[in-house]
């Protein structure tokens, strides 16, 4: 049974941004958003060193994948909004490389690997999509090691701010600039590589200029176009369409 009882669950609601779905690939996709287990915030979904079950998938709240030194300094990877597939091909590892963690409370379904094997067999369609979302999310990657290494402190968290509220909105949880995203300054200090000081500074700045500004775990973009201006965002690697592609059923190469 759907998670959502009546609504369309939220990878569903991803996938729809790259390819239309009929009845049979809509109620397959659906069975794999079921049986979610929940997690406290800051509790560890999977750690590094694990042995991976299966595949998660992000049901509702926020989840992290990061990487920590042995004295416990932590880097934040990525943010996992609804609908995200935490790395569609984990499964094939003997242990993870990093960890996953839920940010918030949140709900995550783990997919095992036959599961996976059994739907991209089926369904051609469901196959290049799932494909479409493992790409976007090493799109999102790439624009993080750059925001890392050449983005000012100011840019590279205006940058953040206007990409989790376009994946949010992809997904119908995020509108008219304003999105759910109860971070700690210690969590976007970890995702952004700079000290908590410097994200109370920057944050500061940014509340300042008018750009950003944050109430109660909301975040309020009261101008999205001078936030991007400044931030030099493009979602051009987020891959979004404004009508997904009907005829994306051609099945990749795996070999």
């Amino acid at each position: 049974m759907s998670l959502l009882s009546g609504k369309r669950s939220p990878l569903l609601r991803k996938l729809s941004n790259f390819s239309t779905f009929d009845a049979d690939e809509t109620a397959a996709i659906e069975a794999l958003a079921s049986e979610p287990v929940p997690y406290r915030p800051r509790e560890i979904i999977i750690e590094e060193g694990e042995r991976p079950q299966g595949v998660n998938l992000v049901l509702s709240g926020f989840a992290c994948r990061y990487k920590a030194l042995p004295d416990g300094r932590r880097q934040i990877l990525g943010y996992f909004v609804p609908g995200d597939i935490c790395d569609l091909r984990v499964f094939v590892l003997e242990e993870m490389d990093h960890s996953i963690a839920a940010v918030t409370a949140a709900e995550v379904a783990v997919l095992p690997a036959e599961e996976i094997r059994q739907v991209t067999a089926r369904f051609p369609r469901i196959t290049t999509a799932l494909w479409w979302a493992t790409l976007v999310e090493e799109a999102i990657s790439r624009e993080w090691i750059l925001n890392m290494g050449r983005r000012s402190a100011g840019e590279r968290t205006a940058h953040l701010f206007c990409e989790i509220y376009h994946r949010l909105k992809a997904v119908e949880l995020a509108d008219g600039g304003r999105f759910t995203f109860p971070v700690t300054q210690q969590e976007l200090a970890d995702a952004l590589g700079l000290s908590v000081v410097h994200v109370n500074r920057t944050l500061q700045l940014l509340r300042r200029r008018g750009l950003v500004d944050m109430e109660n775990g909301t975040v309020i973009l009261p101008n999205l176009e001078a936030l991007e201006d400044y931030a030099m965002f493009n979602p051009r690697h987020l891959h979004l369409r404004e009508r997904a592609r009907p005829d994306a059923s051609a099945p990749l190469e795996t070999t």
